[in-house]
């Protein structure tokens, strides 16, 4: 696939960036939302075939532990890591499940500080982080990745020291957790930029590897995760972003996986997304059914409505040229193109749909009776689009579409 057929102009990339999929960790963190062991099993089975490189998970509840252990016998490429707590029995928990691979999660800044642990000092708390990395990384020989809650809103002189001392200690990977969406995709200075921080963090310390973890309470968790990954351009030899599918999760969610995804393959060209992408639409159907999510019919590439037309200069472009209002072929992302008739629709759509119904091309008389019928029934108030049904129920009215035999049942049954 060439997105220049499709007219975008690509952006080159000299940075990796892997999926760093969280939605079994801070997806399922959402009110109201919860997945068995075996549909988490099947949720990491896809997010392993869309593309995510890292997959993370909880571990606590014994229904978490059942759910791991079905992850580990399906041989994923992705990386299973357990999200632990800044505490000792977290990651001894993380070594009985057999994980390899974890996040330890702490706050940098002042605000957690002072309102979680009032009587310890910012370097009593950053030597009880570094002493449980040691014990990770170093006595257990765990990859680990520490988490840098609050970020945006961290001092970051004190965030330098506490990067530079978990990379002593042995961590691998700082994630920049944009914990409450105030981050920005400009040229901002620290701490509430977003590329200054991804910057930054290469400049003066010593980690090895970086990550963007973006909240989407100001409507801006993609952008942000997009501006961090072009600011690693040239920086960072690889970028991890941290995403759920969906943008679900705590409060307003995250940056939706399956929009980073297709913003890297068609805007930025990373080209090995592009054997991974037909299946978005399967795992969102997955997630939702498996959830008791309900997926947004408008949801962006995923949504049943993302591909649908209904008005009249819509349906018209796109029964002339699908590309005048679809970015691409919904068939790459395993979606579909929806064409509905409503109160906006107009000759083109009704004409198209005529004919399909029959199989035969409608006079212009009988397309504009069809479409005044349709008019009438919104003059009420009606607000949904036809169902198939009804429409085919006006076809036959106006008599371009035959009436359904009588069943012989039906037609002996007395009133």
């Amino acid at each position: 696939m060439n997105s220049q057929e499709f007219g975008f102009r690509n952006l080159p990339l000299d940075t990796d960036p892997i999926i760093d999929d969280t939605t079994l960790r801070d997806g399922v963190q959402m009110p109201g939302l919860a997945a068995a062991p075996r549909d988490a099993a099947e949720i990491a089975r896809l997010l392993d075939e869309i593309g995510a490189e890292r997959i993370e998970v909880f571990h606590y509840q014994k229904t978490d532990k059942q759910a791991v252990k079905l992850m580990q016998r399906m041989g994923l490429s992705a990386s299973i890591a357990g999200w632990c707590r800044a505490v000792k029995e977290d990651v001894d928990d993380a070594l009985e499940c057999g994980f390899k691979d974890i996040g330890i999660s702490h706050p940098v800044s002042y605000i957690h500080f002072k309102a979680k642990w009032p009587e310890k000092t910012p370097d009593e708390l950053l030597n009880r982080v570094v002493e449980l990395v040691e014990y990770a990384a170093k006595d257990h020989g765990l990859r680990v990745f520490v988490h840098g809650e609050d970020s945006t809103r961290a001092d970051w002189d004190f965030e330098k020291r506490f990067i530079n001392a978990v990379a002593d200690a042995g961590a691998e990977c700082y994630r920049i957790c944009d914990t409450v969406g105030i981050g920005l995709s400009s040229d901002a200075a620290l701490p509430v930029g977003i590329p200054a921080k991804i910057k930054a963090i290469r400049a003066e310390t010593k980690i090895d590897n970086v990550e963007i973890h973006a909240h989407d309470d100001f409507g801006n968790a993609v952008e942000n995760t997009l501006a961090a990954v072009r600011a690693a351009s040239g920086v960072w030899p690889r970028i991890y972003v941290s995403t759920t599918y969906l943008g679900i999760g705590e409060r307003a969610g995250n940056a939706e996986t399956e929009k980073v995804i297709m913003n890297l393959l068609m805007h930025h060209g990373v080209m090995k997304f592009e054997s991974k992408i037909s299946k978005l639409k399967e795992t969102a159907d997955l997630i939702g059914k498996a959830t008791g999510y309900v997926v947004p019919p408008n949801k962006a590439i995923v949504g049943d409505y993302a591909f649908a037309h209904e008005s009249g200069i819509h349906t018209h472009g796109v029964l002339s040229d699908a590309l005048t209002y679809e970015p691409y072929p919904p068939e790459l992302v395993g979606n579909r193109r929806r064409l509905t008739i409503g109160k906006q629709s107009g000759k083109a759509i009704v004409k198209y749909l005529v004919g399909e119904a029959t199989g035969k091309e409608p006079s212009n008389e009988a397309v504009l009776d069809v479409l005044q019928r349709i008019k009438a029934l919104y003059v009420g108030g009606r607000k949904a689009s036809l169902r198939e049904e009804e429409f085919k129920r006006i076809l036959r009215e106006v008599g371009v579409l035959e009436k359904p035999a009588n069943n012989s049942h039906s037609s002996s049954r007395r009133p």
